[in-house]
């Protein structure tokens, strides 16, 4: 129903497009910044939308910006689908991704089972899975069945307690090899997009100009194709201890719409992340 009561007016008659993978693709090859964020509700993806986000991701960051937990391994499918479908709810132009949570894609049939309902009942357009060269055969299962798949290598905080706390990765030669390692693997297998988390810049920028595929940071540096941040770390009201990656724009005297604004604008004109937001 359109009309005054329409509880988004951006969602009615607009000249745009909606961003597609090719979209993304496009971007990369013409060194124009992908601007990302977290959204998990129709009201901040709504928002987002309007401050010109070319990708949402609903992520299973929720477990502890959302649930209080102390990380992302409790949140269910479930739960995933719920925030998904009300995301997708308040998008009109972002590309919409959803994580699948920990344990379910245990196996490349549960992977697919998983993918399909968060893109049937979660409206989600694209999956984001952690794991590198492991998770290639599941890319592939997927890539082949019409799942468009995003990767996630470095940090993977599904692995939390296996990996012993939120540390940077890649720091050594041999760690950083292998992470490159992975990124091919995961484009070979038919990924269409990256998430590279926590790494040193220098790092984030060999991995960028070795794949094809468009390569969105979140405390990988100044070099990758575009950049995330949860957005409530963006408008500064995240509990805890604040990562060094991330910037509160709201600070700088803006209301919660202008510093979203203002998080774009700095991503697509590379003043964000400067090197105080990047890893050595």
């Amino acid at each position: 129903m359109k009309g005054s009561l329409y509880p988004y007016p951006h969602l009615q008659e607009r000249a745009e497009q909606p961003v597609t993978l090719t979209d993304l693709a496009k971007m990369k090859s013409e060194g124009r910044k992908i601007a990302s964020m977290t959204a998990y509700d129709a009201s901040f993806a709504a928002l987002e939308d309007r401050a010109g986000m070319d990708v949402v991701l609903v992520g299973d960051s929720l477990g502890m910006v959302i649930q209080g937990a102390d990380t992302t391994v409790p949140v269910t499918v479930d739960e995933m689908i719920y925030h998904s479908r009300a995301v997708a709810a308040g998008l009109y132009r972002p590309f919409l991704i959803a994580d699948l949570p920990f344990l379910s894609y245990a196996t490349k049939h549960q992977a697919l089972e998983t993918s399909r309902r968060l893109m049937q009942e979660g409206r989600a357009q694209m999956v984001k899975f952690e794991g590198g060269e492991i998770q290639a055969e599941t890319v592939e299962h997927l890539s082949m069945r019409g799942v468009p798949v995003c990767g996630h290598i470095g940090l993977q905080p599904q692995l939390i307690h296996k990996l012993g706390g939120f540390k940077v990765q890649g720091r050594n030669s041999d760690a950083a090899k292998e992470m490159l390692n992975d990124a091919r693997a995961l484009e070979q297998a038919g990924a269409d997009l990256l998430i590279l988390e926590c790494v040193p810049a220098a790092l984030g920028a060999e991995i960028t100009r070795e794949v094809s595929i468009p390569v969105i940071g979140i405390g990988a540096g100044p070099d990758t194709d575009g950049q995330i941040l949860v957005v409530y770390d963006v408008i500064g009201v995240s509990a805890g201890r604040t990562p060094r990656f991330v910037r509160n724009f709201l600070e700088e005297g803006r209301n919660v719409e202008q510093a979203v604004q203002a998080y774009v604008e700095a991503v697509r004109d590379g003043s964000y992340p400067s090197s105080e937001h990047s890893f050595g």
